[in-house]
């Protein structure tokens, strides 16, 4: 790839050096990028009976002119919509009451764009609310049945559940397992879920997942999406960080744009999303950027319960990331960690950056 300034770049980023306060970080402009696509592990897994994944999709729309966020968003409806994956959309496992509450978010570069839902309930594809936000309102936030009227008063179709029979079917198993009286202890649902997650009932991926993803196009437009059905069995209401701009997800069109999976709480004391993007804009790569949050991750992490006999916290927590120039990277608790690409040498996962290596 041809890495030189035209005279164009040139005279504009000598313009922007000229102006700025001193040691202040410049963007440097290019007229064109490698289009490329990133997203979590499970944007290059699932593909609802078709014939693409996630990252496949919104690289091919991407490629053939699509807008560069409408383009995520058809991409991230074929997991929300597959009832294989129980993290996120259809069939995603339910709040402690049995019922499916969506979260989502996402982020226009270009157009500073951002539109958000929380707790939606009835609507199998909660990222196409959020662009509705985004698209239609001056809000960025719609949450519970406020969410659920905007949906349904733009055409939007209303389902009375979003359960599948599988994902029924592990609830049931979970309110085998909980005492009544003590749900709301932490050890407690910590101590039923992982034993599922080590019968096999629940893998931690569909116990703590979601997906984020995000793209850049030729011309530098740049986007992201994150959508999840939360925390398995979370107490009512709750919401986590997948809706909530700055800690889920995070755009800048001048720098790039991040998300995240895993713990949401952990993610939204930090407003991890936003540190990344903010770290780009300091020069670092997208994986610098990552393991610069996760850091801020361990030293905010404190309370006993969340911490390993290391001192390290003992949650999930991954991150993912692109930049202006199209570059991308990822960092993860999980020493296997890998995040899903797509760009002209075609989909594939790539390995993350362990956070505590």
């Amino acid at each position: 790839m041809d890495t030189s300034l035209s005279r164009r770049d040139f005279v504009a980023a000598s313009a922007a050096l000229a102006t700025a306060p001193f040691g202040a970080p410049v963007v440097w402009s290019r007229s064109s990028v490698k289009p490329a696509v990133i997203s979590s592990s499970n944007g290059h897994m699932f593909k609802n009976g078709g014939d693409v994944t996630c990252v496949e999709k919104a690289y091919g729309l991407i490629e053939s002119g699509g807008d560069v966020l409408e383009a995520l968003i058809e991409g991230v409806n074929i997991v929300e919509l597959d009832p294989a994956d129980t993290s996120v959309g259809y069939g995603g496992v339910p709040n402690m009451d049995g019922v499916v509450q969506l979260d989502s978010s996402c982020m226009h570069g270009d157009k500073k764009w951002a539109g958000a839902v929380a707790a939606l309930e009835g609507v199998r594809t909660p990222s196409k609310v959020a662009y509705r936000v985004a698209s239609d309102t001056d809000h960025h936030l719609l949450v519970g049945e406020g969410a659920q009227s905007f949906a349904r008063n733009l055409g939007f179709k209303i389902e009375d559940d979003l359960n599948t029979e599988r994902s029924r079917k592990i609830w049931l198993d979970w309110k085998r397992r909980i005492d009544p009286a003590h749900f709301l202890d932490p050890s407690t649902r910590k101590k039923a879920l992982m034993a599922m997650i080590e019968e096999g009932v629940l893998d931690p991926i569909h116990a703590f997942g979601t997906i984020n993803c995000n793209g850049i196009d030729a011309e530098g437009r740049i986007a992201g999406v994150t959508t999840t059905s939360g925390l398995a069995f979370k107490i009512s209401g709750r919401v986590g960080d997948s809706p909530i701009l700055g800690a889920g997800l995070y755009v800048d069109g001048s720098v790039g744009a991040a998300g995240s999976t895993g713990r949401g709480e952990a993610n939204l004391a930090t407003c991890a999303s936003f540190v990344i993007v903010e770290e780009m804009r300091r020069g670092a790569h997208p994986t610098d950027a990552c393991l610069a949050a996760m850091r801020r991750i361990k030293s905010n992490t404190v309370e006993k319960r969340l911490l390993d006999d290391r001192g390290r916290p003992n949650f999930g927590m991954e991150y993912y990331a692109i930049d202006a120039k199209g570059r991308s990277g990822g960092a993860s608790t999980n020493p296997q960690g890998r995040f899903a690409l797509c760009d002209s040498d075609g989909p594939r996962l790539v390995d993350c950056a362990y956070a505590w290596g």
